[in-house]
Parts: C-alpha cells; structure tokens; sequence
C-alpha cells in the first residue's frame, strides 16, 4: 500500500489502464457524492466486505478511499494481505477530494 495525495492520485490514475477505484465507506455516507467510476463495497460489512473483495481481479491496481483515509488504510492493509499486490490509499478521504473538487 502507499497513501496519496489528491494530485499523486489523479496523476497516477490518468496514466494507469488497470485503475479500479475502490469506494469503502458507507450506503449512506455514499449519497453524498463518489468519485466518478468508483465500485462501492462497505468495509464494515465485515466477511461480506472480504467475500466481495475476493472476487476482485487481484492483477488490477487498486485506488481506495473512504471519508477521511483511515478505512481505506485498513481496506489497503487487508487486500494486501489477501494477496492484492498494488493498492493506493487517498489520503483524506472524499473529504479532501470534494473540498478540492
């Protein structure tokens, strides 16, 4: 895992043809907005946030965000140790991103 910054993040997924954007947080906390092509899968669905994980395509680059960047820290953690060898955490979160929007 390696955490970014908004400007790191969106130079890296401009140049990167296996990008998938991850959106970990929450039904209610994604009405607020996602970022555009996000797949959404609930960290706090506990083993159904791992059994969607997995079926996940594991040569992808992973790009993952949460509110504020620590469950996407956790998420990045967790993939890592099922076997996801790139993932990138946003640091601060759709908080930072919408405020730089």
């Amino acid at each position: 895992m390696k955490d970014l910054t908004i400007p790191e993040w969106e130079e890296k997924i401009a140049q990167d043809k296996d990008a998938v954007i991850l959106d970990v947080r929450t039904e209610e906390e994604t009405e607020n907005g996602i970022i555009e092509g996000a797949k959404v899968i609930d960290i706090y669905q506990g083993q159904g946030f791992i059994d969607e994980v997995e079926k996940l395509d594991k040569d992808k680059n992973y790009y993952v965000y949460c509110r504020s960047g620590a469950r996407s820290a956790q998420a990045c953690a967790l993939m890592g140790q099922l076997g996801f060898e790139t993932t990138y955490n946003l640091l601060g979160g759709y908080m930072a991103w919408s405020e730089n929007d």
